[in-house]
C-alpha cells in the first residue's frame, strides 16, 4: 500500500528530470527509512517540513496519515509551484506549501512537529543553531523536531555521500557536523535529544536526531 503511494507521488511530477530526481531520493530514503524517520511523527496535528523542495515527503507524510496537517517550507519558488501542482493532483488536501528560507525561518504558530532531512549540512553552520532555537519556538510543549542528516563518520561514508552532494549541487556549499557537534547544538537550542542509527547497506551516514521540546 505504502509503496504504491511513492509511486503515485513520483507520477504526479511532469518533469521527467524531476522524476527521475524522486526516484533516487526514494530510493536513498526507501519507505523503511520514511517509515523509520515517520514513527516519531504524531499522527494527527500541524507538523513543518523545513527544506521540503518538490514535497516528496510531505505528500507521504501526508498521504500516510490523513489527521496530520504538513506545512512545506522551501526556498525554491519552481519547487514550491510543483509541489503544489503535485498535490493537486492527488488530491491530497492535508498539505500546504510556501516559498521561504530555511536560513531565516520563524514559525508563525504552533506546531506539533516539524522535520529537517538532509538539510543541515546545506545551510551556513552559524545559521544553523539560530534556525533550531527558532523550530523550539514554535513547537507546543512535549514537540518533537527530526532532524535526519549524515554523520562525518565513518570517513569512507562521509566522502561518497559528498560527492554525490556535489554532483547534485556543484555550487551549493556542504559542512557536515559530527553526531556529538549536531547534538550539542540542539541541546544549546533548549532540546532533549537523542540519536537513531540508520544502518543501510548503501554507503551513507545516515543519523536521526529525535529533539523533544520539554513538556
Amino acid at each position: 500500500m505504502r509503496a504504491d503511494i511513492i509511486r503515485r507521488i513520483i507520477r504526479a511530477y511532469d518533469d521527467p528530470v524531476v522524476r527521475a530526481y524522486c526516484w533516487v531520493r526514494f530510493w536513498i530514503l526507501r519507505q523503511r527509512f520514511l517509515d523509520e524517520i515517520g514513527q516519531y511523527l504524531p499522527e494527527s496535528g500541524a507538523v513543518l517540513d523545513i527544506g521540503c523542495g518538490f514535497g516528496l515527503f510531505s505528500l507521504y507524510y501526508a498521504a500516510t496519515s490523513p489527521a496530520r496537517f504538513v506545512r512545506g517550507v522551501d526556498l525554491s519558488a519552481r519547487r514550491v509551484a510543483m509541489a503544489r501542482r503535485a498535490a493537486s493532483r492527488l488530491a491530497i488536501d492535508n498539505v500546504a506549501y510556501e516559498e521561504g528560507d530555511a536560513r531565516t525561518f520563524k514559525g508563525d504558530g504552533e506546531v506539533a512537529a516539524a522535520y529537517m532531512l538532509d538539510i543541515v549540512h546545506h545551510i551556513a553552520p552559524d545559521t544553523v543553531v539560530p534556525l533550531l532555537r527558532r523550530l523550539h519556538a514554535c513547537l507546543s510543549p512535549g514537540g518533537v523536531l527530526i532532524v535526519k542528516d549524515v554523520d562525518t563518520r565513518p570517513a569512507p561514508k562521509r566522502w561518497f555521500t559528498w560527492t554525490l552532494d556535489k554532483l547534485m549541487a556543484p555550487a551549493t556549499p556542504v559542512r557536515y557536523w559530527s553526531g556529538d557537534e549536531l547534538a550539542a547544538a540542539l541541546r544549546a537550542a533548549g532540546f532533549q535529544v537523542r540519536r537513531h542509527a540508520m544502518l543501510d547497506f548503501l554507503p551513507y551516514p545516515h543519523v536521526i536526531y529525535i529533539a523533544t521540546r520539554r513538556p
